[in-house]
């Protein structure tokens, strides 16, 4: 009787299986590193990590910066753990059964429902839950199972430590300035800082996209003194006292590196 049962139920399976079309899966969304535009991290993997496939991002003086969305999609989970676990923590679903965990963070950005596109900030690096020092925890999943990450397209390196550069969000965060030396070209350097080494010059009057802006040594230039350097390509920055962007200070919606 059991065995008729069974028989029974696998040839209704079977029929189900032939009389209703496959659905095909859908393509993985476009995910990005999750960190604003330029901004360069080191990404480790490991196979006794917990679960395997996820990503653990750092910094030198990460604490506090920015983690923002890898691809569009809703939030549907801004939970607290306490000092257990991810900790603080934010899950966006995409669709298709693709969904992303940011956790460890220091504080929260969104709330659940709200909708998010590249470049959101969702919260801060932090070190909350099990964690052991300031890093963001990053998971990709299918149908709730963790997954190899891949960005751009790209897989992971799997198993150890690499630096990813983030292109999150730069079309959309980027500006155009003017170089403004009187005359001089200026000096590109490698970094942001004149201890840097020079990969170049820019002359006077070129038009320059800035990717992004960070803190670096101070300089006086045609627009008074300031620590504010722009990037303007991967390893290339320059002085912002001498771009002209139409801000005293940071430009507005420009990313910090």
């Amino acid at each position: 009787m059991v065995k008729r049962w069974w028989s029974l139920a696998a040839a209704g399976a079977l029929a189900v299986s032939v009389l209703v079309p496959a659905v095909p899966a859908m393509a993985a969304p476009g995910f990005k590193v999750p960190f604003p535009c330029g901004q360069s991290w080191s990404g480790q993997t490991r196979s006794a990590h917990s679960p395997a496939n996820a990503v653990d991002f750092n910094r030198t003086d990460d604490l506090g910066d920015p983690v923002v969305a890898s691809a569009p999609g809703t939030v549907d989970r801004v939970t607290d753990l306490g000092g257990t676990s991810y900790g603080k923590y934010v899950r966006i679903n995409h669709g298709g059964g693709y969904s992303t965990y940011y956790a460890h963070l220091n504080g929260f950005n969104v709330s659940v429902g709200q909708s998010v596109g590249y470049g959101k900030v969702l919260g801060w690096v932090g070190s909350t839950g099990g964690s052991t020092g300031p890093h963001l925890h990053y998971e990709q999943r299918l149908n709730g199972a963790d997954v190899q990450v891949r960005f751009n397209g790209t897989l992971a390196l799997y198993w150890g430590t690499k630096t990813y550069t983030s292109n999150n969000g730069c079309s959309s965060g980027a500006a155009s300035a003017t170089v403004d030396t009187a005359g001089t070209p200026l000096t590109v350097r490698s970094g942001p800082g004149t201890g840097y080494a020079s990969v170049g010059t820019v002359a006077d009057g070129t038009k320059v996209t800035i990717q992004c802006q960070t803190s670096g040594t101070s300089v006086t230039g045609t627009y008074g003194t300031s620590t504010i350097w722009d990037r303007i390509g991967s390893g290339r920055f320059i002085s912002d006292a001498y771009v002209y962007t139409g801000y005293d200070g940071y430009i507005p919606n420009v990313p910090r590196c």
